[in-house]
């Protein structure tokens, strides 16, 4: 007996190191999946680069690419934006949810001000970010500074299309998104497999004397 729990025991740090990259490979190739709906230099936006939009009976007029998800992001943060919802109807309870429509607003403002009238090159922005997210969680190259990017854009999507209802996108795929990032951010230092497990060791001397540069980059691997 005490034999096999070594044994098992032994396998813990296998199994998780292989965990580690199995969900750094794949939060990698989530975002890659998602880079060639909207290649630059247009986005898979129409050639006015005319956004989705609603009609008087809250239908909406969707157009392509960046632009559609851009406008449905828009349409949604003047509606209600429940998250987390359940429906206690069937056993005689209330409907629970998380409203977070005071951040959909303020995404819709910044949505509305900044990101559709600059769309020519902020597209650039958003399709550099996810592609940044690709390369460095792939290879494993500078691991926690991709994990942050993916935080950020992962959280932006969370706000935007979490729970809306046309169209009806999966909830829980926009809660998954951030929390697997977080994960992918807190765990980086453990990661095998990687470019950064090359660079650690060459990294952490110039660190451990005080070289700022190495310092940063050693935290950010």
């Amino acid at each position: 007996m005490n034999n096999r729990l070594q044994f098992l025991s032994r396998l813990d740090s296998p199994l998780q190191k292989i965990a580690l990259v199995l969900g750094r490979l794949t939060v990698a190739l989530l975002f890659f999946t998602q880079l060639w709906w909207k290649t630059p230099p247009s986005f898979g936006c129409p050639p006015d680069f005319a956004f989705t939009t609603a009609d008087a009976n809250g239908n909406l007029r969707r157009t392509s690419g960046l632009c559609d998800w851009i406008g449905i992001e828009s349409v949604w943060s003047t509606r209600p934006h429940p998250i987390l919802v359940a429906d206690l109807k069937s056993v005689g309870g209330p409907q629970l949810s998380v409203d977070i429509g005071l951040l959909s607003r303020g995404n819709g403002v910044f949505i509305d001000s900044f990101v559709k009238p600059n769309i020519r090159w902020f597209g650039f922005i958003i399709w550099g970010m996810e592609a940044f997210i690709f390369v460095t969680l792939f290879f494993g190259i500078f691991t926690r500074l991709g994990a942050i990017v993916a935080i950020l854009q992962s959280l932006q999507l969370w706000v935007g299309l979490a729970g809306i209802g046309n169209p009806n996108e999966w909830e829980w795929s926009y809660h998954w998104m951030p929390v697997l990032a977080f994960l992918l951010f807190a765990f980086a230092p453990l990661m095998v497999f990687s470019v950064d497990a090359l660079l650690r060791p060459r990294l952490k001397p110039a660190a451990e004397g005080g070289n700022r540069l190495a310092q940063i980059l050693l935290w950010l691997s």
